[in-house]
Formats: structure tokens, C-alpha cells, sequence
């Protein structure tokens, strides 16, 4: 299936200007975007991987990962092929490189805004994601869905690189509820070679969304020798810090995966030290993932330190809440941030 990618716009050289992410293409008739899934056809941009799901889960939120939003719910996970970075370390390396290792080919079932929003209803979830690959590379197809669930009570979470432009921000903020972004590295040469990117779109991206009034949270990949040195830990920690010290932050061990199969598991002590750095810098809310210890996937409340909402397990196997409907802390009455109803 293709549609029309309208956001974008034809320029006076008579390229179109595919205006969803931050590589910002401009191409001729027949080019594809950086994406491969973006692409000039009779003029128009079109999106090709509209409507094609290539991959569908239901998940606990808290896999997305997402924490301080609807804790203990079910999530509807949607995501399709294509995508504007090429990270040496993706772990759906399968699906968001596909176009390009597979001469452009576009793959998918036909799964439309419509029935994602039913499958979702039907299976009582509460919120459904944008994930697996990059959902601004298709937005149009995220932006339909999203509208429709909101019409139905359902939220909406992107879980992103934070490559989107401000235009598609400014177009996505009434149906997306909360959106979790990647800040990789905080080194412009780690984006450009390993992920083909760019950083500062990227903290603009962060710093907007939220000025927006967008739920956010942050996760950084920590890869042993690439990004996890103390400066460079401690300089992402403050990045955060200056926008929002209740913006919780997820620390995530790497393991060996597509081009990085030659890299270290990262060892727990490196997550403890960062850890560590960003209670330093005045974060509230901090994580850590892809190893199993629930002392540090917890939730604790800033003001009284009592774990508010326990996890233990695979991410999202047990979760225990003790925050009312408004995230208030039963022990001293701190309302912690976050998406609780």
C-alpha cells in the first residue's frame, strides 16, 4: 500500500522536500529518502509502507520502556519497515534496515489505522506505540492511527530516535500522549558514523516535545569504549537535568548485535556509575535496563524515598503499584510526575 506523504512540499527547483524528519530530503521523481520508504512517484511523495505492519505485539508498557506512563497497562505495538538512521547496533536491525539491504523492496501486511484501533480496543489496550523501527519515517500512517485512537480514549506513544522536525512535533502533539527518545551519544561523531545522523536535531527534538507538554522519557544505550565514559554520561545527565530533572532517564546494557558483533556486553558496574552520575546531577527518575535487578527498575518517590512501583522480573512480568489515580505517594503525599489515568 502507498499514500500520499503530505508533509511535505514541492520546492521552485521542482524537488519535493519530504519535511517529517530531520534529514529534511530533497528529491526528484523516483528517488527514495534516506528511509527507503519514502519515495517521489508522478510527483508526489508517497509513503509506501502505509498501512503494512511489519510487526504487531501486545506488550507491557513498561517494554516500550516507558515507566511513568499508565504502569501495570497493556500497549498495542505497531511498527513498520524503513528507517532514517542506520545504528550499527540496532537490535530490529530485520525490519528498519530492510529497504535497504533488500534493493528498496517494501514488505508488510495490510494492517490500516482502523484495525489497529480495533485490535486494540479488543484486546484491552490502553495506549498503542509507534515502535520497532522509526515511526516519523511513517508518519502519515501514524498520525491517522493516533487521531482515530484518541477519538476512541485510547493514548499514543512514539518511541523514537528524536529525528522528527518541529512541523511534524507541532502536528503530532494533540494525539501523542508520551514518547520515549533515544539520545545515543552526546559525541556529533558517534551519530555520524555509527548511526548516520546528526546530535543536535536530536536534543532539539527532546527539548520541544517537551516544551509541547509531551510526556517524555529518555533512554541511552550505554556501548562499552563508544559513549559510556563519565563525561560523556555526565554531560547527557545534564542535558536532561536542564530541561526537566523529573524526565526519567533509562540505562540500557548493549549487547553484541548486527555491525557491533565484536563489542562486550556492557558489564552492570558501567549502568551503576551512570546511575550514580545522574543522581548526582539532580535527576528524580532513573533506570536500568536489559539486566534483571528491580532495586534499580523501581520507582521511588523524590520526596520520602519509600518504592512507590516495584518491578521485578522480565520488564513488565510483575509490577506492583502503589500510586493513586494521580501518582500521589501514599506514604507522603508527592505527586510524583508522569501519565497516571
Amino acid at each position: 500500500m502507498s499514500q500520499t506523504a503530505w508533509l511535505s512540499k514541492r520546492l521552485d527547483s521542482g524537488k519535493i522536500l519530504c519535511q517529517a524528519c530531520a534529514h529534511v530530503c530533497k528529491l526528484d521523481e523516483g528517488e527514495y529518502g534516506i528511509c527507503g520508504v519514502r519515495r517521489v512517484i508522478d510527483g508526489e511523495l508517497k509513503l509506501l509502507v502505509y498501512g503494512l505492519a511489519a510487526a504487531v505485539n501486545i506488550d507491557p508498557v513498561e517494554k516500550k520502556p516507558m515507566f511513568h506512563f499508565l504502569p501495570k497497562s497493556r500497549v498495542f505495538s505497531v511498527g513498520t519497515v524503513g528507517c532514517n538512521l542506520s545504528c550499527q547496533f540496532c537490535q530490529n536491525f530485520d525490519i528498519s534496515q530492510y529497504p535497504k539491504e533488500h534493493a528498496n523492496r517494501i514488505v508488510g501486511r495490510e494492517f490500516p489505522p482502523q484495525k489497529i484501533v480495533e485490535a486494540a480496543l479488543e484486546n484491552g489496550c490502553e495506549s498503542i506505540a509507534y515502535t520497532y523501527n522509526e515511526p516519523i519515517v511513517f508518519f502519515e500512517y501514524t498520525y491517522d492511527t493516533a487521531k482515530l485512537a484518541h477519538e476512541k480514549g485510547i493514548k499514543n506513544i512514539y518511541v523514537t530516535s528524536g529525528y522528527e522536525t518541529k512541523k511534524a512535533i507541532d502536528l503530532l502533539e494533540p494525539y501523542i500522549d508520551g514518547m520515549n527518545i533515544d539520545i545515543k551519544a552526546f559525541r556529533e561523531e558517534f551519530y555520524q558514523e555509527i548511526c548516520g545522523a546528526r546530535l543536535k536535531p536530536v536534543l532539539e527534538a527532546v527539548k520541544y516535545a517537551h516544551e509541547k507538554g509531551i510526556w517524555i522519557e529518555i533512554t541511552t544505550l550505554l556501548i562499552p569504549g563508544k559513549n559510556d565514559s563519565d563525561e560523556e554520561i555526565r554531560d547527557i545527565a545534564k542535558f536532561i537535568a536542564s530541561l526537566d530533572t523529573s524526565i526519567p532517564w533509562h540505562l540500557s546494557a548493549f549487547h553484541p548485535t548486527y555491525k557491533m558483533l565484536d563489542i562486550p556486553r556492557t558489564p552492570e558496574s558501567t549502568l551503576l556509575r551512570a546511575y550514580k552520575i545522574g543522581q548526582e546531577e539532580g535527576l528524580k527518575y532513573l533506570y536500568i535496563g536489559n539486566v534483571d535487578n528491580g532495586d534499580y527498575e523501581s520507582t521511588y518517590c523524590p520526596s520520602c524515598k519509600h518504592r512507590v512501583i516495584d518491578r521485578s522480573g522480565n520488564i513488565g512480568q510483575f509490577v506492583t503499584n502503589e500510586l493513586d489515580e494521580n501518582g500521589k505517594c501514599p506514604y507522603c503525599g508527592y505527586s510524583l510526575e508522569g501519565v497516571w489515568h
